[in-house]
C-alpha cells in the first residue's frame, strides 16, 4: 500500500465533524483547513473514506501544490507531478478550476493551460500524442488559493451526499450529508428517541437511522475511483463486505418523522425503503401543533422553512418559529436542536439557545441552534 495525502471536502462549519469521522476510521489529520480536512492513507482509505464518511462532501486525492505567480508557474509546476501514477493511457481527465485572491483569476485559461501541463506529461510515459480519453473518469481541480495551486483528483464522482435513496424531491431539500452532520453535533445516541416534527423527504430521521445501524452511507451508490486500474477490485470487495458485515441489525431504534404533507411522508417512506432502513423509522402524516410526548430525554431536530427559497412569507416563518416554541418547551426533559437562517431565532422561540453554531446549507448562511434538555440517567 502507498501512502497517498487526501482531501476530504466539507460544508463550511462541519469541518471539526469530518475530522472526527477521519480519525475514527484510523487515518492521520495533516491538517484542518476552510471547507477541508487533509488526511493520510492509502488505497484501501480511498475506498473506506468513500463509503464510510457522513458528513464529508468529497474525498480528493492531492497530486500536488506550489506557488503560481504565472502561467509559465502554473504549467512547469503541473507538469512536474507524477500524473503517470494514477492517469492510465486511455484516461479521461477533464480538468475544472477555480481561483481566489490570486494573481491568476482567469480559471479557463488555468484549466487549458492544467490540461496541458498534464497531456505533456502523460506524453513522456506512453509514448504517444493523442490521448482518446475513452477510459475512467479521473476528474482534475486545480485551486488557486492566495497564488498557491492545489492540484487534485476527485475519487468520489457524484458527491457524496447523493447516497442513492433519495430519487424523488421536496421543495428545499437538505443535503444528506449537513443532515448528518446536524446529528454528529447533536447528543443523540442509538438508545435516544429522534423526531423530527418538520421532516419533509425524511432525510434527517433517515440519516439517523444509518447511523444507529451503523450502515455505511455510501453501500448503494457507485464511486470513480472502482474504475480505477490502481485501485484492485478485490480490496474495494472487501472493504464492502466489511462494511455489510458491521451493520448492526438488531439495533432497536426510537425514530420519529412527522410532517403535515401528507405528499412528503408519502416521499418519505419511499425513501426509508430505498435507503434500506424501513421499519426502524415511523412517519406520520401529523401538523406540528400535535406534537406531544410521555417519553422522556428524546431529542428534536429539524430544518424549519426560513423565508428565503420558498417564498413564504417572514410573518408566516415567525408564527411557525413562535409555535415551535409552544410545542416543543413543555417537553421539559428533551434536547432541541434547529437550523435556520433567522438570527433572532430565540425571539419567536421563546428561550435562549445553549449554545449556536455557523453552517450553511447551500449559499444559505445559518445558525444551528441548540438547546439542551437534562441529561439522561444512566
Amino acid at each position: 500500500m502507498s501512502r497517498i495525502e487526501l482531501i476530504a471536502t466539507a460544508t463550511f462549519g462541519l469541518e471539526a465533524v469530518v475530522k472526527r469521522e477521519i480519525i475514527g476510521l484510523g487515518y492521520e489529520i495533516i491538517e484542518v483547513g476552510q471547507g477541508k480536512v487533509t488526511f493520510l492513507g492509502d488505497e484501501e482509505a480511498i475506498c473506506r473514506s468513500n463509503l464510510w464518511l457522513r458528513s464529508a462532501e468529497r474525498v480528493l486525492v492531492k497530486v500536488g501544490e506550489f506557488e503560481a505567480l504565472s502561467f509559465e508557474e502554473l504549467f512547469e509546476g503541473t507538469k512536474a507531478l507524477d500524473w503517470a501514477r494514477w492517469l492510465p493511457k486511455d484516461a479521461n481527465f477533464p480538468v475544472e478550476g477555480k481561483s481566489i485572491r490570486s494573481k491568476l483569476f482567469s480559471v479557463s485559461d488555468c484549466q487549458a493551460i492544467v490540461k496541458k501541463a498534464v497531456v505533456e506529461k502523460l506524453k513522456e510515459k506512453f509514448k504517444i500524442n493523442w490521448f482518446e480519453e475513452t477510459g475512467p473518469r479521473y476528474r482534475i481541480e486545480v485551486a488557486l488559493l492566495k497564488d498557491i495551486a492545489t492540484l487534485t483528483i476527485d475519487t468520489s464522482g457524484t458527491g457524496l451526499h447523493k447516497r442513492g435513496y433519495r430519487k424523488l424531491s421536496t421543495p428545499a431539500p437538505l443535503k444528506e450529508t449537513l443532515a448528518a452532520g446536524l446529528i454528529s453535533l447533536s447528543y443523540w445516541n442509538p438508545d435516544r428517541i429522534l423526531h423530527d416534527p418538520l421532516c419533509g423527504s425524511g432525510t434527517i430521521p433517515i440519516e439517523t437511522a444509518l447511523m444507529g445501524l451503523n450502515m455505511a452511507p455510501g453501500l448503494r451508490r457507485e464511486f470513480d475511483f472502482q474504475k480505477w486500474p490502481i485501485i484492485p477490485k478485490g480490496l474495494w470487495n472487501r472493504v464492502y463486505t466489511e462494511a455489510l458485515d458491521s451493520i448492526r441489525k438488531d439495533q432497536k431504534l426510537q425514530i420519529f418523522g412527522t410532517d403535515i404533507d401528507s405528499k412528503a411522508i408519502s416521499i418519505a417512506r419511499y425513501h426509508q425503503k430505498e435507503a434500506g432502513v424501513e421499519g426502524h423509522i415511523h412517519f406520520q402524516q401529523m401538523p406540528l401543533s400535535k406534537l406531544s410526548s410521555k417519553r422522556k430525554y428524546g431529542c428534536i431536530i429539524c430544518n424549519p422553512p426560513y423565508g428565503e427559497r420558498l417564498g413564504d412569507e417572514i410573518d408566516e416563518i415567525k408564527e411557525l418559529y413562535r409555535e415551535m416554541g409552544r410545542v416543543f418547551l413543555p417537553l421539559e426533559t428533551w434536547s432541541f436542536y434547529i437550523l435556520t437562517s433567522l438570527r433572532d431565532f430565540e425571539r419567536y422561540f421563546g428561550r435562549r439557545w445553549d449554545r449556536s453554531r455557523k453552517l450553511y446549507n447551500g449559499n444559505i448562511k445559518c445558525h444551528y441552534y441548540q438547546f439542551y434538555g437534562p441529561r439522561p440517567p444512566y
